[in-house]
């Protein structure tokens, strides 16, 4: 059976209210496509499961996986992406706050050459607990990042197959796809402002403790992009800095002590100066641990992606020619 043109990724948490009209919406707006849908259900308590197997049975089409509990939606994408064949995958949330009429719109920005394609909800229907701390989040992300999207949480993204076949989600780290995207050499991202709709059924999943949770894993996905095989780059320069000032500390009140006499027990400062090389010392310590555990993985050749390659092949020998051929006429 060949692979479908497109993958929809949704997951799913006691949506069992939303469900059947998020399908007639997919079912509408992907007519001109060969697609698939995969509804994960994230440990919902209510009926959302029922509710997928009976659309799997109206239409085959629509497949669902279950989780025994709750795991979080970077598990469910993560999974979603397992199973999604599709050439183009696009996720989307399962509480209709997505339209699924800015799929194709989606589709054909992938089509002129991105690798990523970001929804932004320009006019959002939340309430202020959450559009103002939404805001300020994607702003600090975006400085972090360097990746000029305006709407990091939109659950609405279209992404290219070997997209989301590269990257490793896990934790709370769906809110990074981009970053992790950009870290795989996917750096051709961009995004399209789309409609976002009023919750129509049941309450928002999520409340303030994800930004305090989402601020931990930038700065996770921030460490691990940049110095994930070269700790050393970073714990290094924290303790080459800390040893440094430690160092001119510990060698100026000795001058004094030597040259002038000053007496350094009462001086605050000859304790700070040793704490600063011990802990400069312990940053050397812990950076070279990082690159002991790091190298073996990275010697493998596999750690790496290979994009494209020409393998080589037995070349001919060159044909004889004869004399009376190579002679001028």
């Amino acid at each position: 059976m060949p692979d479908p043109d497109l993958s929809i990724v949704v997951p799913v948490y006691e949506e069992e209210a939303s469900l059947p009209e998020l399908a007639d919406r997919i079912q509408a707006a992907c007519e001109a496509y060969d697609y698939e849908v995969w509804f994960v259900d994230d440990g919902s308590r209510d009926d959302s499961w029922a509710v997928i197997e009976a659309l799997h049975a109206r239409d085959p089409r629509f497949a669902g996986v279950r989780f025994q509990r709750n795991y979080g939606k970077s598990a469910a994408l993560a999974v979603g992406f397992e199973r999604a064949q599709g050439r183009y995958i696009v996720t989307m949330d399962a509480d209709l706050q997505d339209d699924p009429a800015e799929i194709p719109g989606l589709i054909d920005a992938l089509e002129e050459g991105h690798d990523l394609v970001s929804g932004w909800k320009k006019e959002r229907h939340d309430p202020l607990s959450k559009t103002i701390p939404s805001r300020f989040f994607n702003f600090v992300t975006r400085a972090f990042s360097g990746i000029d999207i305006h709407d990091f949480n939109c659950g609405l993204k279209a992404y290219r197959r070997e997209v989301v076949k590269s990257v490793n989600v896990y934790g709370e780290l769906h809110r990074y796809i981009p970053l992790l995207a950009k870290w795989e050499g996917f750096d051709r991202i961009t995004e399209q402002p789309v409609q976002h709709h009023p919750r129509k059924h049941g309450e928002t999943k999520f409340g303030v403790e994800r930004f305090i949770r989402g601020f931990l894993d930038l700065i996770t996905v921030t460490f691990l992009t940049r110095f994930a095989v070269r700790p050393m780059h970073f714990f290094g320069s924290i303790g080459t800095l800390a040893f440094v000032l430690g160092l001119a500390i510990s060698l100026w009140l000795s001058i004094e002590k030597i040259f002038y006499g000053v007496y350094l027990s009462d001086r605050p400062m000859l304790l700070f100066g040793a704490l600063l090389i011990l802990f400069g010392a312990q940053m050397f310590t812990t950076g070279l641990l990082g690159e002991m555990i790091v190298r073996p993985r990275m010697e493998e050749t596999a750690g790496y992606e290979v994009h494209q390659e020409v393998v080589p092949s037995a070349a001919e020998p060159p044909s004889e020619k004869t004399a009376s051929e190579e002679a001028p006429v």
